[in-house]
C-alpha cells in the first residue's frame, strides 16, 4: 500500500497521473474479469454436474447414438462425469465407430477412455490393434476381410453388411440390410480413390451421385430398383433391390445353354426395359450377361447396374485402360464416340447370339484383334454354329448386330417386335 500511495503523488507532482490513469485502470478491470469468469465456469460445472443435467446428456447422447449421429452422441457423452457408466457409453460409442470404419474417431473416444481409467476392460488392447492395422488405404475387399477377422458385422451408411455376393471389376456387391425399413438390399460398392486420381476424384463423386440419381428414377419391372447412395472414406456405394437369382453368365456355355424360346423371352423383356429407360435419357452402357440377373425358378429378369458404366468411363478413355473385355462394345463405342440407346441394342444383339449359341459373335486372340473385328468385320453367321436355328431368328441378331447404328434396330420396343415375330414365344 505505501508503495501504491508514493507512486500515487509521484505521478500527481509530475502531472502525468491523468495520462496513466487508463491503464492503471486495466488491472483492476483484469482482476474483476477473471474473477467473474470464475465464478461462471464454477456454475456451469455445478450445473453441469447437477444430477437432472447428467441424466439429460446421457440420454440426449444414447437417442443421438441411436440415429447414428455418433460425434453428437459423444459431445453429449463428454458433458457427463466420467464415471464407470459413463465410460462404458463411450466404450460402445467407440463400437460403433468401428462399425463404421471411422477408426480415427474410435481411437479419439478410446484416447479419452484411457485418460480417465487406463484399465477400463480391453481398450488398451483395441487401441494397439487399430494401430497394427491401420492402412492408408482401404482395399477392394475390405469388408470381405473384416467379416472374417471380426465377431461384428460393418455398417456401410444406414446398411448392416451381411455377406459379399460377388465380385466385378468396378467393385465388391454385398448383402446388406437396412436397419431403418429392415428389408435385404443389395449393395454395390465402388472403390472411386482408386480408379481416379485426386484431380480427378472431385469430379468422378459429383458424376458418380448423378448418375446414381438419374438410374434412381427407373421404375420398371425388368430394372433392379436403386434405393439410396452414398459416400463414406474412400467407398462410394448404391443400395439397391435385392434380387433372388444368379446373372446369365453361366447359361452363355454350349453344355448349358436356355431353351430358345426362354432366350428369346428374356431378350424381350430385356429389350422392352431398355426402351424404357432410353426414353428416358438413360443408356446403360454396358449389357452383358454378368448385368442380367435371372431367377429360373420365376423365369423373372432383372437388369443391374444402370449407369455404373459411365461414372468411369471417361477415366478410362483418358488412360486408354479398358476393363474386362469389349467384347459387348458397340462399333461406336470402342471409337469413343457420342452414344444413345442404339449402342445397347447392339450389346443386346452380342448377348442373344451368345445365348443361342454358346458363343461370341466376335472372337479375336488380342484385345485388338477382337475390337478390330467388331469395327470391321462381318459377325460368325449364326447358323453355322447353330444349324436348327430359325432363319427369322438369324435375321433379328444380324440386324441388332449392323456396324451403323442407323442400320439395326431404331428402339427396344422395334427389336422385341421383331423377336414375337419368330414365332418362338
Amino acid at each position: 500500500m505505501t508503495a501504491l500511495a508514493l507512486l500515487y503523488f509521484s505521478l500527481l507532482n509530475q502531472g502525468r497521473l491523468v495520462q496513466l490513469m487508463p491503464i492503471l485502470l486495466l488491472v483492476p478491470c483484469g482482476h474483476l474479469g477473471l474473477e467473474i469468469k470464475r465464478g461462471l465456469v464454477a456454475y456451469q460445472d455445478a450445473f453441469r454436474l447437477h444430477p437432472d443435467a447428467v441424466e439429460s446428456n446421457r440420454l440426449l447422447g444414447l437417442a443421438f447414438q441411436g440415429q447414428g449421429h455418433l460425434d453428437l452422441a459423444f459431445e453429449k457423452f463428454s458433458l457427463c462425469p466420467p464415471d464407470e457408466a459413463i465410460l462404458g457409453l463411450f466404450y460402445n460409442l467407440a463400437l460403433d465407430y468401428e462399425l463404421k470404419r471411422q477408426i480415427r474417431r474410435a481411437g479419439a473416444v478410446y484416447r479419452y477412455i484411457i485418460s480417465h481409467d487406463a484399465q477400463f476392460r480391453d481398450v488398451q488392447q483395441r487401441q494397439e490393434r487399430q494401430y497394427r492395422s491401420r492402412k492408408p488405404r482401404l482395399p477392394r475387399n475390405h469388408f470381405s476381410d473384416w467379416l472374417v477377422d471380426h465377431h461384428e458385422k460393418p455398417v456401410l451408411g444406414r446398411y448392416q453388411i451381411e455377406k459379399p455376393l460377388g465380385k466385378g471389376a468396378m467393385g465388391v456387391v454385398y448383402l446388406g440390410r437396412d436397419s431403418k425399413l429392415n428389408r435385404l438390399v443389395a449393395i454395390k460398392t465402388l472403390p472411386l480413390s482408386e480408379d481416379f486420381e485426386a484431380e480427378q476424384l472431385q469430379e468422378a463423386t459429383i458424376r458418380f451421385f448423378r448418375e446414381a440419381a438419374a438410374a434412381g428414377r427407373l421404375r420398371h419391372p425388368h430394372i433392379v430398383s436403386i434405393y439410396d447412395a452414398g459416400e463414406e472414406q474412400d467407398l462410394a456405394y448404391i443400395s439397391m433391390e435385392f434380387f433372388k437369382g444368379g446373372h446369365l453368365v453361366p447359361y452363355t456355355q454350349p453344355n448349358n445353354l436356355l431353351p430358345i424360346s426362354t432366350v428369346i423371352e428374356i431378350i424381350i423383356h430385356v429389350a422392352e426395359a431398355l426402351d424404357y429407360a432410353h426414353s428416358q435419357g438413360i443408356v446403360h452402357r454396358d449389357i452383358k450377361p454378368a448385368n442380367i440377373m435371372y431367377n429360373p425358378a420365376t423365369n423373372q429378369i432383372k437388369i443391374t447396374d444402370f449407369g455404373i458404366a459411365r461414372i468411369t468411363d471417361a477415366n478410362r478413355t483418358k488412360t486408354g485402360e479398358i476393363y474386362g473385355t469389349p467384347s459387348y462394345m458397340s462399333p461406336e463405342h470402342l471409337a469413343g464416340k457420342t452414344l444413345d440407346g442404339r449402342t445397347d441394342l447392339f450389346s443386346l444383339g452380342v448377348m442373344l447370339y451368345q445365348l443361342l449359341t454358346g458363343q461370341l459373335p466376335f472372337d479375336g486372340k488380342s484385345i485388338a484383334t477382337l475390337m478390330f473385328k467388331i469395327a470391321n468385320e462381318p459377325h460368325l453367321d449364326m447358323l453355322t454354329v447353330r444349324t436348327e436355328l430359325p432363319p427369322s431368328l438369324k435375321q433379328s441378331v444380324d440386324t441388332a448386330l449392323e456396324k451403323e447404328p442407323e442400320n439395326r434396330y431404331q428402339s427396344g420396343a422395334e427389336f422385341a417386335n421383331a423377336l414375337r415375330d419368330c414365332g418362338q414365344v
